[in-house]
């Protein structure tokens, strides 16, 4: 056995020599590893963004030029309004609908948009890239959509009847078909959730987080990370102010929401179904920004949850509110078939509320609660069913 002694002295300076080494190694190792700087070099104080705050002011350059750059979001978000409005107003005129045309401005192909929506032709853009864009089974949701299309554009050319079970035609002023769905609230709702929610929430302000933010992308004035965030305002609003043309100067106050948020799809929604959320979406937008400006991650993260969780409460909010119009006893049979497209395409979007732990397999649920071999139609459909489906909702979402 080796006698460890002090009459060795050599070994025991080895002895410490090798402790040495190995705790500042061990310290170098544990230290925290320094953050990689942002592009930008000044810092934006938060105290500084207010409820009123523009979206483009504070994000300037020291010449004044602006970082900010929202066009894909905005032709994103008018691609689906180009498209959302073909099919009302084809309802409201009377004249049918072109199922070649539908799938067309999905695509962004063949140059299908007209009038005010010209200029989205020939972007290298489109609405079918950016629905379901965080699901792994994304073409089962474009199928599903373009399914929707070929039955609106039949049951457009049965507008002359009156809709019955057994009969698609006009219920009130609504298209249906022969099981009582409303396939333009199916599009429109399905859109909200798959295109709108998802790309928005569980793409730029989740994994498009990961974006680069210590160079400006080639020829631009801003990082890609900037762009991201810039994206999703973009496509959730097209104002500067976030709900701006209805919120008066102090948002904080409930009483100052008035008739309707002045924005659209998502954007209105969280209004009518989440109001608290809403009146935190412009700050939280606002700060997140700055958040990247100032390379601070924790606080981009933080702000990001924030919108992503409001706006899935909506699209929660929503599918249950749509829930109890369905069966409301003083609605109309028209307002209650109504109610019930429009409930059926909310939760059908509630598989992309990832933040809230709904998923493809907990949509389906409710869908298969409402729809079956027992009830497979809209007239079918007893009151326990709707308040059923609304149970779920409200513990899910948390409403």
């Amino acid at each position: 056995m080796f006698n460890f002694t002090f009459k060795n002295p050599i070994i025991l300076l080895l002895v410490v020599l090798i402790g040495f080494t190995t705790a500042c190694k061990k310290k170098e190792d544990d230290a925290p590893v320094p953050s990689t700087p942002g592009y930008r070099t000044s810092k934006i104080d938060y105290n500084t963004l207010t409820a009123t705050t523009s979206y483009k002011t504070p994000f300037l350059l020291a010449n004044g030029d602006s970082t900010i750059n929202r066009l894909d979001g905005r032709a994103r978000l008018r691609m689906f309004r180009a498209l959302a409005t073909y099919v009302s107003t084809s309802i409201t005129n009377g004249t049918a609908i072109d199922e070649t045309k539908l799938n067309n401005m999905f695509t962004n192909t063949g140059a299908p948009f007209e009038g005010v929506y010209a200029d989205l032709n020939g972007l290298d853009m489109n609405i079918k890239e950016a629905t379901a864009f965080s699901k792994a089974n994304q073409s089962s949701v474009h199928s599903y959509l373009q399914v929707a299309f070929s039955k609106m554009a039949y049951i457009s050319t049965q507008a002359t009847k009156t809709a019955a079970e057994g009969t698609a035609g006009k219920i009130g002023t609504f298209l249906v078909d022969d099981k009582g769905i409303e396939y333009a609230q199916i599009i429109q709702k399905t859109l909200i959730g798959a295109y709108h929610l998802d790309y928005i929430g569980n793409v730029l302000l989740n994994t498009g987080l990961d974006a680069d933010n210590q160079k400006l992308v080639t020829g631009k004035k801003y990082t890609q990370l900037e762009h991201n965030w810039d994206e999703a305002y973009g496509m959730l609003s097209l104002n500067d102010i976030y709900g701006s043309k209805e919120v008066q100067a102090d948002v904080t106050v409930t009483p100052n929401i008035r008739a309707s948020s002045g924005e659209l799809y998502l954007g209105s929604y969280a209004w009518e179904y989440n109001k608290p959320g809403f009146l935190q979406l412009h700050a939280a937008f606002l700060k997140g920004r700055a958040a990247i400006h100032n390379n601070d991650m924790a606080t981009v993260r933080a702000q990001a949850a924030i919108i992503r969780a409001i706006l899935e409460k909506a699209i929660g909010g929503a599918a249950n509110g749509y829930m109890g119009k369905s069966y409301d006893a003083a609605s109309t049979p028209a307002q209650k078939i109504h109610a019930f497209g429009e409930g059926l395409g909310f939760v059908y979007s509630t598989r992309f509320c990832v933040v809230t732990g709904a998923d493809d397999a907990y949509s389906e649920d409710l869908i298969d609660d409402l729809i079956s071999p027992t009830t497979p139609t809209f007239y079918d459909i007893a009151t326990s069913q709707f308040t059923g489906v609304a149970t779920k909702l409200r513990s899910k979402f948390n409403l």
